[in-house]
């Protein structure tokens, strides 16, 4: 083999190699972790300046435990045949052979490892050892939605755990790290992120119902039934522009909420494309829609939270 081709081939292997894990981490969802991180880290800079170093170690350790609940999340699956077949849910490396079992548990191993790394220094730093609950909270979560005993989104407990953890917990706990404590003011501002994640979950769980209810996973979805589960949908929506308002209302966000009632024909939309689409699984991909409905909220969020007077 000539000298010069070496190179090329490895930069190819490499490709290939960061390709996979790049399919397998599923980055589009990574707006789920990042929007009440930095929801809580800004009510917290309303008070003190912002710690940018434990910001940092928030965010690094709070994308390992979100990159690590999808790894679980493909591996338990492919382990209880829930993504087989005809079945469109997690990220499919597994399915199309792309990494194996064996590579995701060393996987979830390093990840798991690093993200408690990351904790302990936020620990440390703070000293707010009672944090220590929130982490063991989100590692439970993160590892038990899918894998057993408990396998939380096989009993239709995936939308209260993520609502949970990605509203009150994380914005709280972003709030606390940096203002060395919590109040119920940044409690009832997290509900809406909690909401609008919850409202994503769900969503991503429609495509799937057949084969979840094949394999027995009793989602929210599986449970309802198609025509249900769309009016439910928009409830979730409807209910995350509603408290936003609320909150406007008690002057807890300045009147740049008010743009999220711009949001509403985005979510109508969306809702009109559940109806009008026979075979659910062809509005898989369309899932940027809801993830663009929580980011248009999530910024109007962060935004009159920075101006409120």
């Amino acid at each position: 083999m000539p000298l010069d081709e070496v190179p090329l081939m490895a930069a190819g292997d490499l490709r290939i190699w960061f390709a996979n894990w790049y399919q397998a981490s599923r980055p589009a969802f990574f707006v789920a972790t990042l929007v009440p991180l930095v929801l809580g880290t800004v009510l917290a800079a309303r008070e003190q300046p912002v710690s940018w170093t434990l910001f940092s170690v928030v965010i690094f350790s709070s994308f390992l435990v979100h990159l690590s609940t999808n790894l679980a999340n493909d591996l338990f699956d492919h382990l209880a045949g829930a993504d087989d077949g005809i079945s469109i849910g997690g990220s499919r490396v597994i399915q199309q052979g792309r990494i194996s079992p064996r590579q995701i548990a060393f996987a979830l191993f390093l990840l798991y490892g690093l993200a408690a790394l990351g904790g302990l220094c936020i620990l440390l730093a703070t000293q707010l050892w009672w944090l220590a609950g929130y982490m063991l909270v989100a590692f439970c979560s993160s590892l038990f939605y899918t894998a057993p005993p408990l396998r939380l989104g096989y009993h239709g407990l995936g939308e209260v755990t993520v609502f949970l953890n990605m509203g009150p917990l994380m914005v709280t706990g972003a709030y606390a790290v940096q203002a060395g404590t919590v109040n119920w003011d940044v409690l009832l501002l997290s509900l809406p992120t909690g909401i609008m994640v919850a409202m994503i979950l769900f969503f991503q769980s429609l495509p799937d119902m057949q084969t979840d209810r094949a394999s027995g996973k009793r989602t929210i979805a599986v449970s309802l039934g198609r025509e249900t589960s769309i009016k439910l949908f928009f409830i979730l929506g409807a209910a995350a522009i509603l408290a936003i308002q609320v909150l406007l209302y008690m002057h807890l966000l300045s009147l740049i909420a008010l743009l999220s009632i711009c949001t509403l024909p985005l979510l109508q939309h969306v809702v009109e494309l559940l109806k009008a689409t026979p075979d659910w699984q062809a509005v898989h991909d369309r899932g940027k829609r809801v993830r663009l409905f929580y980011l248009l909220n999530g910024i109007v969020m962060i935004l009159a939270a920075c101006f409120l007077q």
